[in-house]
């Protein structure tokens, strides 16, 4: 038989598995770093012995039991969000969840560029992505220079004006966060080509150097010369020793890279004979 405190204790027990009104008071949010205490409360009427057990996420908390019905997690992480419940040791019933919510400022921030490789003309859309909570508002910079906001930044019909390094930067209420800066690298078909000739007075018998010069990205590595409609070398430079009058005419460079070609204006090579000279 059960002596009268046995019987009230098991009376007790089983008007709080009955009443099954256990519920989890917490704060809503808090900022990571901080402490919080979370209540377990019940209108029942508990004995010392009542132990209480705590789940995170429907998972208990390594076993944790406390003997009074807080739980307090000392200097939060943002791991710790998620939602809360309690039962009592021995029973099944477990309360509702309460959702706790950590709040930080932007830790991780980073810049995606598409597409990755970027020709003149294309449409571009760099990403700027962060962690923090809440959500951050989000500012873009070309060099030091504000050009956007939005989680996107967008570029249509992009030029060699646009290569810069760019940045975004990543604010809540809790602090910001710039991302390394990123370069935006445009490729262009040469442009600019043209000739120049030394020496500029060219008498029969010297030796003649022609340059050719273009502006390109990537820089262009194959050259073509040619003397009026025919090709006569190859390579940024184009050299003729011993000139005579048969070399006189217009000359003109290509320039090739991956993304096109282009021809330079043509250059009269004017020999003079050594004796006029």
């Amino acid at each position: 038989m059960l002596n009268n405190n046995q019987c009230m204790t098991a009376a007790l027990d089983i008007m709080c598995v009955l009443c099954s009104d256990l519920q989890v008071e917490a704060p809503e949010r808090v900022t990571e770093g901080h402490n919080v205490s979370l209540t377990c409360k019940s209108s029942c009427t508990l004995t010392d012995r009542a132990t209480f057990i705590w789940y995170r996420n429907s998972q208990p908390l390594t076993e944790r039991r406390d003997r009074n019905n807080q739980l307090l997690l000392q200097s939060v992480r943002r791991e710790d969000a998620g939602r809360y419940s309690c039962a009592l040791h021995g029973h099944s019933y477990i309360s509702p969840a309460a959702h706790l919510s950590v709040t930080y400022p932007p830790s991780s921030v980073s810049v995606s560029i598409s597409p990755s490789v970027i020709v003149e003309g294309d449409s571009v859309t760099l990403s700027c992505s962060s962690d923090p909570n809440p959500p951050a508002e989000i500012s873009w910079f070309k060099g030091g220079t504000f050009v956007g906001s939005g989680r996107m930044y967008s570029i249509s019909k992009i030029s060699s004006d646009h290569s810069e390094e760019y940045k975004c930067k990543s604010i809540n209420e809790h602090g910001e966060k710039y991302s390394d800066a990123v370069t935006l690298n445009v490729m262009y078909p040469p442009r600019s080509v043209s000739v120049s000739i030394s020496p500029s007075v060219i008498v029969e018998g010297d030796s003649v150097t022609l340059s050719c010069s273009s502006d390109s990205n990537p820089p262009a590595l194959n050259f073509s010369w040619f003397k009026g409609g025919m090709i006569v070398g190859s390579g940024r430079i184009y050299n003729i020793s011993k000139i005579s009058s048969d070399h006189s005419g217009e000359y003109k460079c290509r320039s090739i890279n991956e993304h096109g070609q282009k021809d330079s204006a043509a250059v009269t090579l004017n020999v003079m004979c050594e004796f006029f000279y």
